[in-house]
């Protein structure tokens, strides 16, 4: 495989157009917005490769965040699963997961580019939560979108957003979740651009953030070639990320895009069910659609006349209607493959994981975990690494409920069988 096809976009493409392949990406926007996608494409590849912005990034990633996070050897689940399990355990960072790499990094450089305002949008609330993290240690105005929906479910880290001095702004239009917050900070960036920068949480949107995020998540990938040598000599053999719009898949995957022997699976959100919105899969699904949405060209969930169709999962992170340009590029070529978690597997997992490992997964990384036990399942003997790419401390509300109507159920099945057994 040629490395073109994998690292950055080619004039914001990736892929090309031609019998049976898409070009994927763009900079599909009003025109009102070029002017700053501009500015910031210019700014980016300048400001990023100076040394004086390498080393006051990564003084901040071991001091501010905490790199580099642990990766762990899973010896119980191991033993159990008949295969090495390894977890890349980004719940350690600063906040409690993998989105302050980038939301620093941008941050950072707004700063550099002489930008005091900051807005962003975010679903699970955690982009949100580090972003405004940043913003408080570099002196910035925040202002964090969100959909109601998710404000309500995500209360804990709308509560420490508000702590750290960012405003929510709470989106009731549409669906009320992050789609449409992707579209009120969108709006408000067209209105104002020349003092404000917008900080996209994923990789995706319009160039160049795919190709930004990707690289500011990127330092998972870096810290994992150095230390796998710790467990093991080569790579590992499979990789497994969740996937929403992809900033934690492309920067997990990225330094091994290029070792064909490593099997690289993404595991989207499956939800309640296959019907429209009872799930948020994309790859594969028959309402995906190839569309132009929100600045880029994807696959989507959208119906005849390219609308986003409703989307569900129990983790707010991952129930987003489109996914990253780069990801659907790579599932096109075959380079990754993609499964799926339902909301059940996905609870399974973080309480098998819990149990055995002592670790509390958020519920975006459970779903991976799911996957890496379905993997698990079928070989023998490989090194599988997992991301898990946050802590599960946000969702305690919406794991507790959740558990704890299952665990009723459970009962009164056992009380009506115990009744009819008499």
């Amino acid at each position: 495989m040629k490395k073109k096809m994998f690292l950055e976009s080619k004039k914001g493409f990736f892929g090309e157009e031609r019998s049976g392949l898409h070009a994927f990406g763009g900079q599909y926007m009003p025109e009102i917005l070029y002017p700053a996608l501009k500015e910031l494409e210019k700014a980016y590849k300048k400001i990023l490769d100076s040394k004086g912005f390498q080393k006051e990034f990564k003084t901040l990633l071991k001091e501010f965040v905490g790199r580099p996070t642990p990766l762990i050897y899973a010896k119980n689940a191991s033993e159990i699963l008949g295969n090495e399990i390894y977890l890349k355990f980004e719940g350690l960072a600063n906040t409690g997961a993998h989105k302050i790499n980038n939301a620093l990094g941008q941050v950072l450089l707004a700063k550099k580019m002489g930008k005091m305002r900051i807005i962003a949008e975010t679903g699970a609330g955690q982009h949100g939560l580090a972003v405004s993290a940043a913003c408080a240690k570099l002196g910035l105005e925040c202002v964090v979108f969100m959909g109601s929906k998710d404000v309500k479910r995500q209360f804990p880290n709308v509560f420490n957003m508000e702590l750290l001095g960012a405003k929510v702004a709470s989106v009731e239009s549409g669906t009320q979740t992050l789609k449409d917050a992707v579209n009120e900070a969108l709006r408000e960036w067209s209105k104002e651009s020349k003092n404000t920068f917008y900080v996209l949480g994923s990789a995706l949107g319009p160039y160049p953030y795919p190709d930004i995020v990707r690289e500011f998540q990127s330092v998972i990938s870096k810290e994992l070639k150095i230390q796998t040598k710790q467990f093991f000599k080569g790579n590992p053999d499979i990789m497994v990320a969740c996937v929403g719009g992809g900033s934690n898949a492309m920067g997990f995957f990225r330094h091994y895009l290029e070792d064909d022997e490593v099997d690289l699976v993404g595991i989207e959100a499956g939800g309640m069910g296959r019907g429209n919105g009872e799930n948020a899969v994309r790859m594969g699904s028959p309402n995906a659609r190839l569309g132009i949405a929100q600045g880029y060209k994807s696959y989507f969930l959208s119906d005849f006349y390219g609308n986003l169709l409703e989307t569900y999962s129990i983790s707010a992170g991952l129930d987003y209607a489109g996914v990253g340009p780069q990801l659907a590029h790579l599932r096109e070529i075959g380079r990754i493959k993609f499964d799926s978690s339902s909301d059940k597997e996905a609870l399974e997992a973080l309480g098998f994981f819990a149990r055995h490992e002592g670790i509390i997964a958020a519920l975006e990384s459970s779903h991976a975990l799911a996957g890496a036990l379905k993997i698990a399942k079928k070989v023998r003997g490989k090194k599988i690494l997992v991301n898990v790419s946050g802590r599960g401390d946000k969702d305690i509300f919406i794991t507790a409920k959740a558990l704890q109507k299952e665990r009723w159920s459970e009962f009164l099945a056992d009380e009506i069988a115990a009744m009819r057994g008499r």
